[in-house]
């Protein structure tokens, strides 16, 4: 889970929604997400399959991985491990009212994937994301960890609040 650090929107990726703010350089960044960075993982979750064929661990039924200040909750998040390399994680996939929270920030959408070796995020289904009092929703959002470029598609709406 560690690897979901530093999640960013470029703003480029949406000047079209909202060029005055976007040019004062607003940007959505998952920033609070560097802080856990070497703490322990505890997770929650009314059920726990593990199936040693498939490489995969299941958790479902209201569940919750906390690492420090960030929480991600699900209906089920599944572990992925390389196959045949049971301690090391390829992928981590979230399912059912999918909620990842920081300190500052906060996403939400249906389904969540994170692609540990190609370092992509992908939220599908009424992705909301806010920080502070700025929110941005669309229908999938792709984020590149390795080069902080993301991408928010399907019905774009931008709400960023300006200097009052």
């Amino acid at each position: 889970m560690r690897k979901f650090a530093h999640i960013t929107l470029v703003a480029a990726c949406l000047a079209t929604t909202a060029p005055a703010a976007f040019a004062q350089g607003t940007s959505l960044s998952f920033s609070g997400l560097n802080a856990v960075r070497g703490q322990p993982v505890e997770v929650r979750s009314d059920t726990l399959t593990v199936n040693n064929t498939t490489g995969q661990t299941t958790f479902s039924g209201n569940a919750v991985l906390g690492q420090g200040d960030m929480r991600l909750a699900a209906q089920t998040i599944t572990v992925v491990y390389t196959q045949g390399d049971t301690t090391r994680i390829s992928r981590l996939e979230a399912s059912g009212g999918v909620t990842l929270v920081t300190a500052v920030e906060a996403a939400e959408a249906a389904n969540a994937a994170y692609d540990i070796d190609a370092g992509t995020v992908q939220m599908n289904g009424s992705v909301i994301l806010t920080q502070g009092p700025n929110v941005l929703s669309g229908d999938r959002l792709t984020v590149n960890l390795r080069s902080g470029q993301g991408r928010l598609e399907g019905r774009v709406r931008t709400i960023i609040q300006t200097d009052r």
